[in-house]
């Protein structure tokens, strides 16, 4: 071999090994970034985790008192339906009691006559009859209508408790 290619020979190997030494230098340098990149990717995470563990938790305190809230008003509902129920029981008793006393005269329904001196129709009172207002002039209602008003005056009570119920549901569903 002659001088000059020992000389490039030797430039070549020099070179070579340089350009390991940058190349190795340069794959350490990336491989310290790298590790960096991931300890930040990693505590990115855990934060992100953490905050993840928080919403977590206050969606649960959240859902728990919205059931809380939720048992109580089903509560407090059936508690007044138990109410409107029995309130709805004792009409229909009271209404079954005055139908039998009124089907034995046991009771008479009467109304009270308004004494027009311009009119001559003048109906004749019960013999005995004795009411709360004294001096004023009754007739006795025929026990069949007294039956039918009886029974008006039963599906008016049972629409007003019915009424009653659904204002009590609808005050304590918009609280």
């Amino acid at each position: 071999m002659t001088p000059v290619q020992k000389l490039i020979g030797l430039v070549l190997a020099i070179l070579l090994a340089l350009s390991i030494g940058v190349g190795g230098a340069w794959l350490v340098q990336d491989w310290r970034l790298g590790k960096k990149m991931a300890e930040r990717i990693a505590e990115q995470g855990a934060r992100h985790q953490k905050e993840l563990d928080a919403i977590t938790g206050e969606a649960w305190l959240q859902q728990s008192a919205e059931l809380d809230k939720r048992l109580a008003t089903e509560q407090q509902l059936a508690i007044q339906d138990q109410h409107h129920t029995e309130e709805l029981s004792d009409a229909q008793r009271n209404q079954a009691r005055l139908r039998d006393q009124l089907a034995t005269a046991d009771v008479r329904l009467s109304v009270l006559i308004a004494e027009d001196s311009a009119s001559s129709c003048n109906v004749p009172t019960a013999p005995g009859a004795v009411g709360v207002v004294h001096a004023a002039r009754r007739a006795q209602l025929d026990p069949a209508h007294a039956q039918r008003i009886i029974a008006i005056t039963d599906a008016g009570d049972h629409g007003l408790i019915a009424l009653r119920a659904c204002q009590a549901y609808v005050r304590e569903v918009s609280r």
